[in-house]
């Protein structure tokens, strides 16, 4: 059965060295290295998003009608709204969400690049990494408060980067994510890798609070990962979405991979579309 999806996390290879553009550079092996981690079957595979029409045919031929493209603003990564902005512009299977640091920029230059993303650049959220920021702080740091309130004002959903690959673990905790959904209850709160390997409490806090929504993305077919699909199959069929989290994992092999985890087929629209689609407001 044909279904539509909207992949929740992907970037191009060529964006940064990061996500593997510079063959022979550490950065590049590092890719490689995290594809293997999570069951890349061609752990060299995202060579083909070296080109932005090659990234274009793959998201295509992988199923998939709409992907988004994270921004990120840390001190080592980062790829500025305006760099998402011209990638999404005109390309109407691409959809972009804007990043702040509000340490690097100062808290009302932060607000002010807030408001520019959303109103002037028309980018779909706000995404952003307080455990990778230097130096690391909690997810209901008093610095972060004014960037929830002002997407909640703007009523664009906040995303959260956690997961194992966060430099200090204790910045993996997902607590503070409940803290922050009480404090904002008409926030809507995405979950990035899903705080995995913590999946049990970021679906205890999600069940808790119908505004936090989990993309558990390539860690999904992890150790535990079985918990999100078991989540989404009960009470948090509306808050479980999709996400390949390329170019760390393969597009369509990560669509046929979910396909299989066991997800109710009543679920799976949700999954890949429902809840993507009202989540930003998309008109798909």
């Amino acid at each position: 059965m044909s279904r539509k999806i909207i992949d929740l996390r992907s970037r191009p290879a060529f964006l940064h060295d990061f996500y593997g553009a510079t063959p022979g550079t550490p950065a590049y092996d590092g890719a490689v290295w995290l594809n293997r981690r999570v069951g890349s079957r061609d752990p060299e595979h995202f060579t083909r998003s070296l080109r932005l029409e090659d990234y274009l045919t793959e998201i295509s031929e992988a199923g998939i009608l709409a992907a988004a493209i994270i921004g990120r603003d840390t001190p080592a990564v980062a790829t500025s709204n305006d760099q998402v902005h011209a990638l999404v512009t005109g390309r109407p299977s691409l959809i972009g969400v804007g990043s702040v640091d509000p340490q690097r920029q100062g808290l009302a230059a932060a607000i002010a690049e807030i408001e520019r993303a959303i109103v002037r650049l028309g980018l779909k959220g706000i995404n952003v990494e307080p455990g990778f920021l230097d130096p690391a702080i909690p997810f209901d740091d008093p610095l972060l408060l004014p960037i929830y309130a002002r997407c909640d004002q703007l009523k664009v959903p906040v995303f959260l980067m956690s997961g194992p690959t966060t430099p200090d673990p204790r910045f993996n905790d997902p607590a503070p994510v409940a803290r922050i959904a009480a404090a904002f209850p008409k926030l809507n709160i995405v979950c990035h890798h899903g705080f995995w390997p913590n999946a049990a409490a970021i679906i205890g806090i999600a069940f808790r609070h119908p505004n936090v929504h989990i993309i558990p993305d390539m860690y999904i077919f992890q150790p535990g990962g079985r918990l999100y699909v078991e989540a989404a199959n009960g009470a948090l069929a509306d808050q479980i979405l999709f996400g390949s989290s390329y170019p760390f994992r393969a597009m369509r092999q990560t669509v046929d991979d979910y396909r299989a985890l066991g997800f109710a087929e009543t679920v799976l629209d949700r999954l890949f579309f429902d809840n993507a689609r009202r989540l930003l407001g998309l008109d798909l």
